[in-house]
């Protein structure tokens, strides 16, 4: 029960800080604000300010990234929840057939079937695709939006 407490408090404070940077998908999608930087540095100031700016909005990239990997990849996600399962259950079974079972035999059995499952599944191949994947997104997102005039960017600009 304090495990779902701590989830819970987890999610809430996960929500206070990265979730409330994000902003509206007429302002994240605005094709009107959509050009070439002219050059290296402008480019630096754009991802600078655009990776604080649409952080929230980062984030639930990678998100929906992650899930759509592990949905489009049949044996992991069996294979997820083969062990997460397992981990789950193993704590409520004492008795298989009449039989006495240790946590420790049950653990192992898990461990033998699950580990080659996991591996076949590949799973490194996955993150790194999740990690090449959202950073072409965000790195081109963030170049090619100019940020909005309120931004310490205008200011700069203006200012040369």
């Amino acid at each position: 029960m304090e495990s779902v407490i701590r989830v819970v408090d987890a999610l809430k404070s996960f929500r206070e800080t990265r979730l409330s940077t994000l902003r509206t998908p007429a302002e994240f999608f605005d094709v009107h604000r959509i050009s070439r930087p002219a050059d290296l540095n402008t480019a630096v100031s754009r991802l600078t300010y655009n990776t604080r700016y649409f952080s929230g909005n980062y984030t639930l990239v990678v998100a929906a990234l992650a899930v759509y990997s592990i949905i489009a990849s049949p044996l992991l996600l069996l294979s997820l929840i083969f062990l997460f399962g397992g981990f789950a259950v193993i704590n409520r079974f004492e008795e298989v057939y009449g039989q006495f079972v240790t946590q420790k035999t049950l653990y192992t059995v898990l461990f033998v079937i699950g580990i080659p499952l996991l591996w076949f599944a590949s799973p490194f191949m996955t993150l790194f695709w999740l990690i090449g994947a959202s950073a072409f997104l965000i790195l081109t997102h963030a170049c090619l939006i100019e940020p909005g005039v309120e931004s310490e960017y205008a200011n700069i600009e203006g200012a040369v």
